[in-house]
């Protein structure tokens, strides 16, 4: 039932396009923005190439929405997200987090799920080439990454755990908690900026949690 309303909402965020052009994708757009292709053919067997194009820096508020759904290089829908984009045979769920793209996936009218094709030059595609290139070197980064969010989890639990329980009411009843973890300003700022990191990479392989955002 829930799945069915979130399903609706989100097709309902798909607005028409203005039939505009794929803008090529340039070095400078690294930092602003992810493209996504798919080729699916329609009802008569001919094939076309969807791009879902994502600019990190548009929200709501702006005059352009952040994603737009290409057909053969040609705007046909532009929307707000997170947006469940109509195509043949099934929609595209397209949604971001704190830090990229967390949901670029093409369901199936049967359900079945597949990734979309990051474009090559974009930071998604770069990452997938570096995870061909050197599997392995891949591998640890992304248990290193894991387990950096992990503890990242522990010590931000950690202190709320202690904060709340300074509160009179909650002490009364549950006691106080003094947190274990004791890191020097240093090493809070260090395990900060490898959370950011380790949460951008999960991001560029699509494999945001909700530890990341």
């Amino acid at each position: 039932m829930f799945k069915e309303y979130k399903r609706r909402w989100q097709l309902s965020k798909a607005k028409p396009g203005d039939g505009s052009r794929l803008q090529r994708f340039r070095f400078w757009h690294l930092l602003s923005r992810s493209l996504f292709t798919l080729e699916l053919p329609d009802e008569s067997g001919r094939t076309h190439r969807y791009e879902v194009d994502v600019h990190h820096l548009r929200d709501s508020s702006s005059a352009k929405r952040p994603a737009a759904l290409y057909r053969d290089g040609v705007q046909v829908l532009a929307a707000n997200l997170p947006v469940a984009l109509p195509v043949p045979g099934g929609v595209i769920e397209v949604a971001v987090g704190q830090y990229g793209v967390k949901r670029m996936h093409h369901i199936t009218d049967d359900g079945r799920e597949q990734v979309l094709r990051p474009y090559p030059h974009s930071l998604e595609g770069r990452r997938v080439r570096f995870e061909r290139r050197f599997p392995r070197t891949s591998a640890v980064i992304g248990a290193v990454s894991l387990v950096v969010l992990l503890v990242g989890l522990a010590s931000t639990l950690a202190v709320v755990a202690e904060q709340t329980t300074r509160i009179e009411v909650v002490a009364q009843h549950v006691g106080t908690f003094t947190s274990p973890i004791r890191l020097p300003p240093w090493a809070t700022i260090a395990l900060a900026v490898a959370g950011a990191l380790a949460a951008t990479d999960r991001a560029l392989r699509l494999k945001s949690t909700w530890m990341a955002d």
